[in-house]
């Protein structure tokens, strides 16, 4: 073993042990108990509780803050109850709060948390602290559901059908929720049935988050370790058979100005119509395991990437944003560290188009997607999808594929996963000419296995990981190995991690920036909250913080790059953040690098004469400072500024935020990035502009129109996307999209004109959900 591993593997070791002694300890007991009656009336979901099931039920109230401070009961009280019928769940809440205090970020269904005021109800029916659903309401009855794993973490994306009905008053608001048990996944035992549950509060107005089940405020109010429990008088009923089938229908025009890369003129400019049908089906296999197919899937409704300037030497991560693949993504997307997933769902139907020097969508033939639990502890994940061939054009030719995904999760000790995984892609080259197969690896593989430790309290987890990738041009170091561990209290965030990934490590399917490497993670942020009630009143709590602090060295143990910091943070108590500091940073180049990327740009002479800055250690320093507001009023933004040396130079980056909320019509918001790099001659130098202004508005709780545009210099790209939803039925939508990109700004020597089209389009869809 490299007596680098075995220094840094050290300390790792020893605090694995310490994790795993602290399995012992025990949180608090849990004498939070809900019993629920069922109800012999039936239930009508219009926010008056004149039903008698309502008033024979237990109450779950005397909430508890988890900010800004979790030592005292809330100001803003909650009153829950709780009953069932053969169909549905029942769950009602009493929610005081001045009605001219409310807010909300629009009418818009699923909104972004920490935008309105919310009631939320925390569902884990398997009782394994690791999985569960979320379901929210604000005082405008808007509703936002999402799926819990990794024991807190929570994805909006997931869709379903249920009820709810808000009545306002003076001094608070009540709201009625019915929720199918075909919506969600649970089993049913013999005798006393437990499900855990929490329930929580947002008040933005007063900076106040409450819990029924006290969670400490370094955690989530979503954290699963600390829950309550339904006590089931009698067994909940069997969910029985529930397939929802939901097909769509689409059309497009489209057109597309394909340009000579060297002079910049309109080679070919061709109009296109498009049409689809296609289907999604939900298929209950058991009620705890679920398949999804789709067919001929069109995921032209979904917005836009956000636009980044690229100053990195390796491949920038954009987010998933297709429903298919975000649903139970824990079982598939969280294996391995960020920097090394063997699995990232963007691979699929989504390529780089040489000739336009953009992403394009590839069209997917079909798949189908299991997932779910097996046994209560064990959990499973079965993806295959097969996309179509594409030609770019210019002997650019994208091959079909096959893509498969393979997990198993099992649950062991209170709250902790062993974890396998297998990916695999396979090209079909057949079609393909020589020069062309020479671009692909016919087959690409990889296997994995995880452990996860998460203690009864939340407070230590470790991640450990191995995998290997196979392929015929796969070499001998096609290994990726890493050691994670965190702790946390309310005061304490400490995080230590070592990686290694093989020179030859390879997952086609995956996100891996760069191979060949060491990294260690070290991270840590100390946080104390003032006595003095003087200085209380105006500081919640400041901090010390080593952001982003990482080492990277090569195989044989030469440094490649540090990054050390130390930032003084504040917090106010309406919710406000401030942070300063300066970093120290160290980059040795092994291959020549130019920092402005100027490749990106179009422009031909933009990356004529570019001499990149030669290989060798740099060290530079800058300042740092980053300003996020309270979203308690209606303007609200966040701000920050690098500013110092960079490589052999200076750089000031400059980045914003600005939001306006016209309650509850919407937010239009203006985000702006700026960079200015300056390097000594003969190297390059530049300044970058990147804006982009975004208004989304509710016209109703149905109708939804939002626009995005974005400014680019770097790529010399404005682009646009507007959007119109109907929401006419629950989970079935209509969808206008219009989406467009032109040049931003002149090009005068090559007869480009700002504004100049690269392509745009116009498409129809039409969703509509069945429930068999």
């Amino acid at each position: 073993m490299h007596l680098f591993t075995k220094i840094l593997g050290f300390p790792l070791i020893i605090l694995s042990i310490f994790s795993f002694c602290s399995f012992s300890q025990e949180i608090k007991p849990n004498n939070y108990l809900l019993n629920t009656k069922k109800s012999i009336d039936k239930i009508i979901i219009d926010g008056v509780l004149n039903e008698k099931a309502w008033e024979n039920a237990a109450i779950a109230d005397k909430f508890y803050l988890n900010r800004p401070y979790d030592s005292s009961f809330a100001k803003l009280q909650t009153e829950v109850k709780v009953t069932f019928d053969d169909k549905n769940l029942y769950i009602a809440a009493k929610c005081y709060q001045p009605k001219n205090s409310y807010v909300t970020a629009s009418l818009k269904r699923d909104f972004l948390g920490s935008t309105s005021d919310v009631f939320n109800i925390i569902l884990n029916p398997f009782n394994d602290k690791l999985n569960g659903f979320q379901f929210a309401v604000n005082p405008f009855n808007i509703q936002r559901e999402g799926l819990i794993s990794l024991g807190e973490e929570v994805s909006v994306f997931w869709d379903n059908i249920w009820y709810s009905s808000v009545k306002n008053f003076d001094e608070y608001w009540v709201v009625e929720v019915a929720i199918p048990f075909k919506s969600i996944r649970y089993k049913v035992g013999e005798g006393i049935n437990t499900w855990e549950l929490n329930f929580g509060r947002n008040v933005l107005s007063k900076n106040e988050i409450s819990t029924w089940r006290p969670v400490p405020r370094n955690f989530s109010p979503n954290n699963l370790a600390y829950t309550g429990q339904l006590v089931w008088e009698t067994p909940p009923p069997s969910a029985g058979i529930n397939i929802s089938l939901i097909p769509f229908v689409s059309a497009g025009l489209g057109s597309n100005f394909a340009r000579n890369s060297e002079t910049l003129q309109v080679e070919n400019k061709t109009n296109t119509t498009t049409q689809g049908i296609g289907m999604d089906a939900k298929i209950a296999i058991t009620p705890s395991l679920n398949l999804d197919v789709t067919l001929n899937p069109d995921f032209s409704q979904v917005e836009v990437d956000a636009q980044q300037t690229n100053l990195s030497r390796f491949e920038l991560f954009f987010p998933e944003r297709r429903q298919f693949f975000l649903e139970n993504n824990d079982l598939f997307g969280t294996f391995g560290f960020p920097d090394t997933r063997p699995f990232f769902s963007r691979r699929i139907g989504i390529a780089y188009n040489p000739s336009t020097g953009q992403n394009n969508q590839v069209g997917i033939l079909g798949g189908a997607r299991l997932s779910g639990k097996l046994t209560n502890d064990l959990r499973i994940g079965l993806m295959n999808l097969q996309t179509k061939k594409i030609d770019f054009g210019n002997s650019n030719v994208l091959p079909s594929a096959n893509y498969t995904v393979a997990t198993l999760q099992q649950k062991i000790f209170a709250r902790s996963t062993i974890g396998g995984i297998f990916v695999n892609k396979f090209n079909d080259l057949t079609s393909l000419d020589i020069n062309q197969k020479e671009k692909y690896n016919k087959k690409n593989s990889l296997g994995g296995l995880e452990f996860n430790y998460n203690s009864k309290d939340s407070r230590v987890q470790t991640e450990t990981y191995f995998h290997q990738t196979f392929g015929s041009k796969v070499g001998n170091d096609a290994t990726s190995i890493a050691q994670y561990i965190g702790y946390q209290t309310p005061n304490l965030n400490a995080n230590l991690g070592l990686m290694r990934i093989g020179k030859d490590f390879d997952p086609s399917v995956g996100f891996v920036p760069r191979n060949g490497i060491y990294q260690l993670y070290r991270p840590l942020t100390v946080t104390f909250n003032p006595k003095n009630a003087a200085i209380a009143k105006y500081i919640n709590a400041y901090s010390l913080n080593m952001y982003r602090t990482y080492d990277v060295y090569d195989l044989k143990g030469k440094p490649l790059e540090h990054v050390n910091n130390l930032y003084l943070g504040l917090e106010n108590a309406a919710g406000a953040n401030l942070y300063i500091g300066y970093e120290f940073t160290y980059t040795y180049l092994f291959d020549s690098f130019d920092p402005t990327n100027a490749e990106f740009s179009p422009n031909p002479d933009k990356k004529k004469n570019i001499i990149p800055l030669p290989v060798g250690a740099y060290r530079y320093n800058y300042f740092s400072m980053v300003f996020e507001s309270s979203q308690r009023k209606n303007v609200f933004g966040e701000f920050s500024i690098n500013s110092g040396e960079y490589f052999n130079g200076n750089s000031t980056n400059i980045d914003g935020l600005i939001s306006f909320r016209f309650q509850p019509l919407g937010i239009v918001s203006l985000a702006l990035n700026y960079t200015d790099i300056s390097l000594p001659k003969p190297y390059n130098s530049v300044k970058y502009w990147l804006v982009g202004p975004k208004a989304e508005f509710s016209f109703s709780k149905s109708v939804f129109f939002s626009n995005f545009f974005q400014y680019n210099t770097q790529t010399n790209n404005f682009n646009i996307n507007s959007r119109l939803q109907w929401r006419f039925k629950p989970v079935s939508d209509l969808f206008l999209v219009y989406t467009d990109n032109r040049f931003a700004t002149n090009i005068s020597q090559y007869n480009v004109r700002s504004f100049e089209p690269k392509n745009r389009a116009l498409v129809f869809k039409l969703t509509y959900w069945f429930n068999v």
